[in-house]
């Protein structure tokens, strides 16, 4: 009888121990997207994501060239990124668009958030304003967001001048995620 209740209080651990295990498959770091890392090369991408769908840029593919862009599909269609690669001799992934919501940055940060949850979590070295979005840089970071132009109030819309942060609303949400390793 102790033999059994060994095994069980051992089953019991093991369970344990992998039930306080983080799940990482959507955690965006400064240095991982999910599985992706900085170093990650893209002729690694289909073993990586094995139970998903990459996609190359078939116009690259069809000029003979290796694809600079890919897209990471769900088994099901669902969109989960946009990865761009560099033009090394042996390409790693450079650029991660994030493109669905559950993946989120270790402060909880994703495409569900607002512009009011970005200034809780980071400090903000820049605001960019394009045509249509502002981008905004945290400080120390390699992550940036982009903010569309009717998320800001009518006045800000169709400027080209700089957008102070105190100028978007607190419930502005984010557009893009992206992740930009050099």
């Amino acid at each position: 009888m102790k033999k059994a209740t060994k095994v069980i209080a051992l089953v019991f651990g093991v369970v344990l121990i992998h039930s306080c295990q983080k799940d990482t498959t959507f955690l965006i770091t400064e240095k991982s997207v999910g599985p992706l890392t900085q170093d990650t090369k893209t002729s690694d991408l289909e073993s990586i994501f094995v139970q998903d769908s990459v996609v190359g840029d078939q116009v690259q593919i069809s000029l003979g060239a290796s694809p600079k862009k890919f897209e990471v599909f769900e088994k099901g269609g669902k969109h989960l990124l946009t990865l761009t690669a560099s033009s090394d001799s042996i390409p790693t992934i450079e650029n991660v668009r994030v493109m669905d919501a559950r993946y989120v940055t270790e402060g909880g940060i994703g495409l569900k958030s607002t512009f009011k949850d970005i200034q809780k979590k980071y400090d903000i070295k820049k605001i960019v304003t394009t045509l249509n979005s502002i981008v905004i840089f945290p400080k120390a970071s390699n992550l940036y967001f982009t903010i569309d132009k009717e998320e800001l109030p009518e006045n800000l819309r169709f400027s080209t001048s700089d957008i102070e942060a105190v100028q978007i609303p607190d419930n502005a949400k984010i557009k893009y995620l992206m992740l930009g390793w050099e």
